[in-house]
């Protein structure tokens, strides 16, 4: 899910406006199936990221209408009838003032409507875009900023417009998304394809509510009884049938995230405001806050369930879904409308941000200092006030580090469990921790200081190492299961991911820094579409291109170009930036003044 995002946060800065019909919800969880009817067509499947299926499923402009696709696990579907929808020339058909209206009586109508305008837009203003850009681009190759052929630059541009036209992809004529990868010398367009539904379960267990799809998969198929028509059917992908089985976490985590800044950009909030899609927001918190057996306020998922989603030692509590279940935290308590229903949940979430931020900051951190600190640890200490609280052994401070730790710089530790810290380096949650203000604003400082002194190591001949360093030998084989497409410095294991451009630019504008990322992308444009914008890159100095890499890979595109952007407006990325919270950093401060929890007043402990 996090690579679609590129694409979802593309659209929004680009001003993408797909529009959608008639569309219901039915509450029988047994034929939890989208259909559109139509006369007889490809039947081709496509896979469609679900970022840019759900958020971006909105108007851009005033007199435009939204329909956003809210698609929980257990929550109703949708299906949408095309032969209503073209009787509609404009306006919201009927309901709420939303959008969206609800059945009386559920039990008679099982159905919950939610209505939409409907004429199909898509419209890519990419013209006036790229002329606003290759005048700022000018500027800046004038002043000397950006040593790099123009003429270059904007052939490399336009084309990645056009692949980006050609991915999106229609559900009732209408444009929902985009396909995953693309490639005009390939017969295959079922990349990432496989067996979709809407039956979340497996071995008749089923996940939470508020669970959302990591994809979706647009599928034409017969009409039952009528041999000259078809209908489409959109599945959605729980993680019931991915590789590994495994949930898709991080979903949801965006989805609130592109929801705030779609409002930001558009200053449209009648979408979050929508009683269904508020619905969503809520389920979604639900099944984050909810109580368990972990002592810590960071967020417990198993392997595999964010964008690494393969087996890669990242269980437990990886930085990268910390980043984005803070990010969703400040969103949606910034979204939620006021009601009596929502106190709990907001004073949840506020707790939730405060323990949450405390623990990142403190004990994920680690640059040269507090190395040396863990380096002289001592060990089995009971108390409150014990120093090494998660009781971390020295030894287990792999050499790589000591000799790779720069005196300026630090970051934050992929993962923390009780005796266990991951000290690989994951880019996504570092980047993302300096977007959402989970790191303080030195820490932001010192991750991108990190990134240009070891610049050789993380970008090298195309950016982003999507971690580092790789898992080796016994190590890989240990952890990975010697998974063939994790071999060491290729694909999640140190590979390289032109996708993760956006982020490292809405960090170095957010710490008014761009030219570190105006270097990256320069250092993309020098290959990426001469290798035909590939997945990502192998080597540890990303020197050839994934060994199983899709090749005019959409996020690779997507990201590119939401890069460009940003750049060519830095103001843009106001709307995925989240600035600290002054009550947040006040209750921060007053429930921990020096850092520190102890118990006063007790004269005698006993452990029983």
């Amino acid at each position: 899910m996090s690579l679609g995002t590129s694409q979802a946060v593309f659209q929004i800065l680009s001003r993408v406006v797909p529009q959608c019909g008639h569309n219901e919800l039915y509450g029988n969880t047994s034929q939890l199936r989208v259909k559109c009817r139509n006369k007889m067509s490809s039947r081709r499947r496509f896979l469609i990221e679900s970022s840019t299926s759900s958020v971006l499923q909105s108007k851009l402009r005033p007199h435009r209408f939204p329909l956003t696709a809210v698609s929980f696990c257990d929550y109703k579907s949708y299906t949408c009838k095309c032969q209503q929808a073209e009787n509609v020339s404009g306006g919201i058909m009927s309901g709420d003032g939303n959008g969206s209206r609800f059945a009386s009586d559920v039990e008679k109508s099982n159905l919950v409507s939610n209505v939409m305008s409907v004429k199909s837009v898509l419209e890519f203003e990419d013209v006036q875009l790229l002329k606003q850009e290759k005048e700022i681009l000018s500027s800046n190759i004038t002043n000397g900023n950006i040593s790099k052929n123009f003429d270059s630059i904007s052939s490399i541009e336009e084309e990645a417009w056009d692949l980006l036209r050609e991915s999106v992809v229609n559900y009732c004529g209408n444009p929902i998304g985009t396909i995953a990868a693309k490639d005009p010398n390939s017969t295959n367009v079922l990349n990432y394809d496989q067996l979709q539904s809407w039956e979340k379960t497996m071995d008749c267990h089923s996940p939470g509510q508020g669970l959302m799809p990591a994809s979706f998969k647009v599928r034409t198929v017969p009409l039952e009884g009528d041999d000259s028509a078809t209908e489409e059917v959109l599945d959605p992908d729980f993680g019931e049938a991915a590789i590994g089985r495994v949930a898709p976490v991080d979903s949801g985590l965006w989805w609130i995230i592109l929801l705030r800044a779609y409002g930001k950009c558009s200053g449209d909030l009648s979408v979050q405001e929508r009683v269904d899609v508020q619905t969503g927001i809520k389920m979604i918190l639900k099944l984050c806050l909810a109580d368990g057996f972990d002592m810590f306020p960071t967020l417990l998922v198993t392997d595999g369930s964010c964008m690494i989603d393969r087996r890669m030692g990242i269980h437990g509590h990886p930085l990268e879904i910390q980043a984005l279940f803070y990010s969703a935290l400040l969103c949606a308590r910034e979204m939620l409308t006021p009601e009596d229903g929502s106190a709990d949940l907001i004073r949840a979430l506020n707790n939730r941000l405060v323990a949450l931020s405390f623990h990142i900051r403190e004990y994920y951190w680690i640059d040269m200092k507090r190395l040396n600190e863990i380096y002289r640890y001592k060990t089995e200490e009971y108390s409150y006030d014990a120093v090494n609280k998660f009781n971390i052994y020295p030894d287990q401070i792999p050499p790589w580090l000591v000799e790779w730790m720069p005196n300026k710089g630090g970051y934050l530790i992929g993962n923390l469990q009780p005796a266990h810290m991951d000290f690989r380096f994951f880019s996504l949650g570092n980047l993302w921790s300096v977007v959402n203000s989970m790191a303080t604003e030195e820490q932001s400082h010192s991750i991108l200081d990190l990134i240009e002194a070891k610049w050789s190591d993380l970008v090298a001949e195309m950016p982003l190492k999507i971690c580092y360093p790789a898992l080796e030998g016994q190590e890989w084989q240990i952890i990975t299961g010697s998974d063939p497409k994790n071999t060491p410095w290729s694909y999640h294991n140190g590979g390289s991911w032109p996708s993760l451009l956006w982020q490292l630019t809405a960090a170095c504008i957010k710490m008014n820094r761009p030219h570190i990322a105006a270097k990256t992308v320069e250092i993309a444009e020098r290959r990426i579409s001469r290798d035909k914008w590939p997945e990502y890159y192998d080597t540890k100095r990303s020197r050839f291109i994934g060994k199983q890499s899709q090749l005019f890979q959409t996020w690779s595109i997507a990201g590119y170009l939401v890069s460009k952007l940003l750049l060519a407006d830095p103001s843009k990325a106001n709307i995925l930036i989240t600035a600290e919270d002054s009550e947040l950093a006040n209750a921060f401060i007053t429930a921990n003044p020096k850092g520190k929890r102890g118990r006063k007043n007790l004269k005698q402990t006993y452990i029983v």
